[in-house]
């Protein structure tokens, strides 16, 4: 086994023990394989967290306690090594009851799904960072509690890879290498808009035509080049078309078909342009946490998972989207004044 391989295990048995999710084996699992002094990153509201305890007493606990039957559900598990630095990336997510409110988002009473993106990386056998998005908005969408602007793509729940490939069993560095060069062409082929608009990006060499970008709650899914640029990138790029990738700080890593990309943020740009989730331009710099995943079907990629911490995005615009979803859900709890 290698050491890649080895860490992969280590954070299979966390996930595992997130499936049945009986907390008492999920905080042991987690005392053992999180460093004292790790850095935890998490999705706005939660931010960073003070110590490895929090991850028990102010995360999971309370999302139990929101869920009772709660269990996780990966269908990504894949690992690279990026500058010397070895990461774990998984996606997938939780799923049970909504029987009680959580982050006061009114429950459900039904099955609920909520996607995570969550990156580790390790020094020896413990984790020492997470970078880790969870799609919050989606359980607030299912609520119908979600108080901003309607979504342009398809609201749903994005499924699992087409071909049930995305747990990598073993690596081939030659499939590896050629995912990642198809990334990564692609990539600074997006950044080439300034110059020369959309024809300089040459999508159709990347995409493929059956190809599915599925983006967070709040933006939606998009179906092949069009879907992808009429519902995320044509709007994206008119409100800030000086969004840049700070690299210094980006993971881009492959195994087998897959790649993934972890930075915190992963993204800067000015909001100087209006049509993006119908927020209006500020000229107001922002930073932007993209947690990613791609599978590549031969020469192009054939899908994209994507989450973006909306929640903050709208934090840095001074718009609390929580607090605007309590006013929004006042008369189902009868605290509307009269």
């Amino acid at each position: 086994m290698t050491y890649l391989e080895r860490c992969k295990s280590l954070i299979a048995e966390l996930n595992q023990s997130m499936y049945d999710f009986d907390l008492a084996s999920v905080a042991q699992e987690l005392e053992q394989l999180v460093s004292d002094d790790a850095l935890l990153q998490y999705a706005f509201p939660f931010e960073t967290l003070s110590n490895k305890t929090a991850l028990v007493e102010d995360l999971y606990q309370p999302l139990l306690n929101a869920i009772p039957d709660l269990e996780k559900r990966t269908y990504i598990s894949m690992a690279g090594e990026v500058n010397g630095k070895q990461w774990v990336g998984c996606a997938g997510y939780y799923t049970g009851t909504f029987l009680s409110p959580w982050l006061d988002i009114p429950p459900t009473g039904h099955q609920v799904s909520m996607r995570f993106h969550e990156f580790y990386r390790f020094e020896g056998d413990q984790v020492v960072e997470i970078q880790s998005l969870w799609d919050i908005p989606e359980l607030m969408k299912q609520a119908n509690a979600w108080p901003m602007s309607p979504s342009l793509g398809r609201e749903w729940h994005p499924p699992a890879p087409a071909h049930s490939d995305g747990l990598v069993q073993s690596s081939n560095t030659g499939v590896s290498d050629q995912s990642l060069k198809i990334v990564e062409d692609m990539l600074n082929g997006l950044s080439k808009h300034a110059e020369g608009g959309v024809e300089a990006m040459n999508l159709e060499q990347y995409w493929h035509p059956k190809s599915s970008w599925y983006g967070p709650s709040g933006i939606g899914t998009g179906r092949g080049i069009a879907g992808f640029r009429n519902w995320h990138q044509i709007p994206f790029l008119n409100a800030m078309p000086d969004r840049h990738s700070p690299k210094a700080q980006g993971n881009l890593f492959a195994e087998q078909n897959y790649v993934a990309f972890t930075a915190w943020p992963g993204m800067a740009m000015t909001l100087s342009g209006g049509g993006w989730l119908g927020i209006a331009p500020s000229n107001q710099e922002l930073t932007m946490r993209s947690l990613d995943f791609w599978r590549v079907e031969g020469s192009k990629i054939r899908e994209n998972w994507v989450l973006v911490d909306l929640l903050h995005v709208y934090d840095q615009l001074g718009v609390d989207v929580l607090a605007r979803m309590r006013e929004l859900n006042k008369a189902r709890y009868g605290q509307f004044e009269r």
